[in-house]
């Protein structure tokens, strides 16, 4: 993934004393070990709970932004300008440094480094950048002695944002800009949206969410046998935590296909034709993803299949007299016992 610019603002935090910005010089020369930086930053924050969204349109106001913000952000017009070459990246990022000190100021009692990346990957742009914490950790010296190293810990990532630069020129995507919101609670998070002058245009773990009930839907109504139910179950999830690992979405008719080769559109019709209200692409959710399970058995003429969240809501399994209950029978099913009786 080449690098095209990259910069560290270091903001200073210390007990009761204000935060204070410490800006770059120069931009980052280009190295072997920026690179490496630069890949393990992405799989962290692949992991991260993420939001995503775009950049609130000008017109509608700053309370699109944030129900706190009291006034459109700037970082859409000081990017526009980047990219136009009417700012160089000093001052872009320099500017997004001295609002994320403010926000800190006002939220986090923490100093960090928050590095800057413009980089290109295939035929997309993006711009990334994250707030890094350090902690301490030991490394062996040229006289193979132990010292003490301080490292930049990529797994505590307080706050960080990814910006397709290339879906957001086209103008054709309502989700080329996510962000991470899993650390200090509402204010920050909500700042941190204002900051960026982000909306939330699409619920990752509701979309998410919904694509497994369709999922599940699609299987009970080809009525596959275990080890095919199996398999697809096994093939949607590889595929949605492959593009998550990736920052990638979840594509629908690329799912299709690879659910099933033979009829590469048969899971893609079954969503068009039930309306799901799915979105055609949709950021995977990995918590969502992580507990989504089948479970499946037949024996004796009888075929059980169900997903792993239904267990102890409306289904119930009784280990000691070994039943298992289902408390929401089926309409379809309900009304063929009722026939037959």
């Amino acid at each position: 993934m080449p690098i095209l610019n990259a910069t560290v603002h270091r903001i200073q935090k210390m007990g009761d004393a204000p935060a204070r910005l410490e800006p770059a010089q120069a931009p980052l020369p280009q190295t072997d070990i920026l690179d490496a930086l630069l890949e393990g930053l992405n799989k962290a924050y692949h992991a991260k709970s993420k939001a995503w969204g775009h950049f609130s349109d000008t017109e509608a106001g700053a309370e699109e932004a944030s129900e706190g913000s009291e006034s459109v952000s700037p970082l859409p017009g000081e990017l526009a300008d980047y990219l136009a070459e009417r700012r160089d990246f000093l001052a872009l990022t320099r500017g997004i440094a001295e609002r994320l000190t403010a926000l800190l100021d006002a939220h986090l009692s923490v100093s960090g480094d928050l590095i800057v990346l413009d980089t290109r990957f295939g035929d997309g742009r993006f711009l990334t950048l994250a707030l890094l914490h350090h902690r301490e950790g030991f490394a062996v010296d040229e006289h193979l002695a132990v010292i003490p190293a301080r490292q930049l810990n990529l797994a505590q990532m307080s706050l960080a944002a990814r910006i397709d630069l290339t879906q957001w020129q086209a103008g054709h995507s309502r989700q080329y800009l996510s962000w991470t919101r899993d650390r200090g609670g509402k204010a920050l998070a909500e700042g941190f949206a204002a900051l960026l002058g982000a909306v939330e245009g699409v619920d990752a773990s509701g979309e998410t969410r919904t694509l497994l009930r369709a999922f599940s839907d699609f299987v009970e109504k080809e009525d596959l046998p275990e080890e095919a139910s199996r398999e697809k179950t096994d093939a949607l999830i590889g595929y949605a935590s492959d593009q998550a690992s990736r920052g990638e979405p979840i594509t629908l008719e690329e799912l299709s296909e690879v659910l099933d080769e033979q009829q590469p559109k048969a899971f893609f019709e079954h969503i068009r034709n039930a309306d799901y209200g799915l979105s055609p692409e949709i950021p995977p959710d990995r918590k969502t993803l992580s507990q989504f399970r089948r479970f499946t058995g037949r024996s004796g003429g009888v075929s059980i299949s169900f997903d792993s969240h239904l267990l102890g809501s409306s289904i119930e399994y009784d280990d000691a007299a070994d039943r298992l209950i289902i408390k929401q029978v089926p309409k379809q099913l309900k009304d063929q016992i009722k026939g037959k009786n």
